[in-house]
C-alpha cells in the first residue's frame, strides 16, 4: 500500500516540478553569488580607502552601543579592544539589560576610562529595546553598534566612517570573524562566514540592497534610526528588521569588509540551533510584515532580496520533505526518484559549486583573516552536514512565518563561555 503511495507520489509532475527546483535553486545561486561577489571584490575592494585622509579633528563623534545581558564572560575583554580602537573622538555606552551574574563587575576595572559609560536597567526587556533607551544618550550622530562579545580591529571606525560623508547612508556593516576557533563546530562557521555570509553582503551590494546589516557590528546614522522609528522590541532579529525599514525609506545600507570586528560563537549544537532558529524566525517575521515591497514600485529593488530570501525558506522545506521521503522509500525497499547514494550528475554539480563558492569565499576574505585558509578543509563537512542542520531550523521556524509578531517586546537570554581563542 505505502509503496505504490510512494510510487505514485515520485511519478506526479508536482514531484518532478520539486526535484527539479531542489536541484536547480543551489546551482543557479552559487553562480550568481560568486560572479557578483567577485564583481563586488574587483570593483570596490581593490580600490584605496573609502575617502582620503583627513586630519582627526575633521572626524565627527562615535557613541558605540553596547547592550549586554549576561556576559560576564565575554564583556570585559570585548570593550577593553573597544577602547583600544584608533579613533579620536568616541564614546562607548553600555547598557546592561537586566543581568543576573557578573556583568557589572567584570566592567568596572574598565570604568576609570572617561570614554566609557554604563547604564544599568533593573529588568531585562530584549535587546531592541535596551537600545532604544541608549539613542537619546549618545552624544554622536553615527551610532556604532557592537555586541557585548564584540572585539573591533583598531582600524574599523576609520573604515566605516567616510561611508557616511554621503547623506543617503543610513548604515554600513562590517565584517564580523570568527574568533573562538577551537572546535569542530567553530570551524564550520568560520568558514560559513566568509564564504556564505561575507560572500552573499557582497553580492547583494551589487544587487543595491542586502537583506540584513550584522547585529554584532553596524554603523547606524542616528537620524536615520529615529526617522524609521527605532528599533522594533517585538521582533526577534531586530537588525534584520531595522535594515529592510531603512530599505524601505530608501536609505543605503552597505557593506566594508574591510571593517573587521572578532566575535565568539556557539561551540555547542544546541546553542547553535537556538541562534539559528531564531534567525529563521526573525528573518521569516519580516518577510511577512513587508512582503508589500512586491508590490511597491518604488520598492523594485528590494525585491531581488525579498525573492531570493523566500526561495532559500522555500528550498529548505524542499530539503527536509524530500529527505524524509527518500528515507521512507529506502525503509520499504523502494529505490526513490532523484535520489542514490551514489552521487549522481546534479548532485556532484551542487557539491562541486558549493565547495567551489566555500573556496571563493575563503580566497577572499583571507587578507583580512589569513588564519581561514587553513579551516578550509572542514568546507567538506558543509554539504554534508551543515545544510541539513540549517533546513531543518528553518522548517521549524515556519510557524512564526504565518503569525503576527507578538505585541510584547521580545527579551534575550545569552549562555557566553569565553572560550577560545
Amino acid at each position: 500500500m505505502i509503496e505504490a503511495w510512494l510510487l505514485q507520489v515520485q511519478l506526479s509532475w508536482p514531484y518532478a516540478l520539486v526535484l527539479a527546483f531542489f536541484a536547480g535553486y543551489p546551482i543557479v545561486t552559487s553562480i550568481m553569488w560568486m560572479v557578483t561577489a567577485l564583481i563586488f571584490r574587483l570593483r570596490w575592494e581593490n580600490t584605496s580607502p573609502p575617502c582620503p585622509d583627513r586630519p582627526d579633528a575633521a572626524l565627527p563623534l562615535v557613541s558605540v552601543l553596547v547592550p549586554a545581558h549576561n556576559e560576564q564572560a565575554v564583556i570585559a575583554r570585548s570593550v577593553a579592544a573597544m577602547l583600544r580602537m584608533d579613533y579620536p573622538a568616541f564614546e562607548v555606552i553600555v547598557v546592561d539589560d537586566g543581568s543576573t551574574d557578573g556583568t557589572l563587575d567584570a566592567l568596572q576595572p574598565l570604568m576609570a576610562d572617561e570614554r566609557l559609560r554604563l547604564v544599568r536597567k533593573a529588568r531585562n526587556e530584549g535587546k531592541a529595546m535596551a537600545l532604544n533607551d541608549i539613542l537619546p544618550l549618545a552624544r554622536g550622530e553615527i551610532l556604532m553598534g557592537l555586541d557585548a562579545d564584540a572585539e573591533p580591529d583598531p582600524q574599523m571606525l576609520r573604515w566605516i566612517v567616510p561611508h557616511f560623508d554621503s547623506p543617503r547612508v543610513a548604515a554600513v556593516t562590517g565584517n564580523p570573524r570568527v574568533r573562538n576557533t577551537g572546535s569542530f563546530l567553530a570551524r564550520l562557521q568560520a568558514v560559513e562566514f566568509s564564504s556564505i555570509i561575507s560572500l552573499l553582503r557582497r553580492a547583494q551590494r551589487v544587487w543595491g540592497r542586502i537583506v540584513t546589516v550584522s547585529g554584532v557590528v553596524a554603523a547606524l546614522r542616528r537620524s536615520a534610526v529615529y526617522d524609521v522609528g527605532g528599533y522594533s522590541p517585538n521582533m526577534p532579529t531586530e537588525d534584520i528588521e531595522l535594515t529592510w525599514k531603512l530599505q524601505k525609506r530608501h536609505y543605503d545600507v552597505r557593506y566594508e569588509p574591510r571593517a573587521i570586528c572578532w566575535m565568539t560563537v556557539p561551540l555547542s549544537w544546541r546553542g547553535l540551533w537556538h541562534q539559528r532558529l531564531r534567525w529563521a524566525r526573525g528573518l521569516g517575521q519580516v518577510l511577512r510584515k513587508h512582503a508589500d515591497v512586491m508590490v511597491t514600485w518604488k520598492s523594485r529593488r528590494l525585491w531581488p532580496v525579498f525573492v531570493e530570501s523566500s526561495l532559500s525558506i522555500l528550498w529548505s522545506v524542499c530539503f527536509v520533505v524530500l529527505a524524509a521521503l527518500w528515507t521512507l522509500s529506502y525503509a520499504v525497499g523502494l529505490p526513490p526518484i532523484g535520489a542514490s547514494p551514489i552521487p549522481n550528475l546534479w548532485g556532484m554539480a551542487i557539491a562541486t559549486l558549493c565547495l567551489l563558492q566555500l573556496l571563493t569565499g575563503v580566497l577572499i576574505d583571507r587578507r583580512y583573516d589569513p588564519g581561514i585558509v587553513r579551516f578550509l578543509p572542514y568546507a567538506v563537512w558543509y554539504p554534508l552536514v551543515y545544510w541539513a542542520f540549517l533546513a531543518l531550523t528553518t522548517v521549524r521556524a515556519l510557524p512564526y512565518l504565518l503569525r503576527a509578531p507578538a505585541r510584547e517586546a521580545v527579551r534575550w537570554s545569552t549562555a557566553r563561555t569565553g572560550s577560545g581563542a
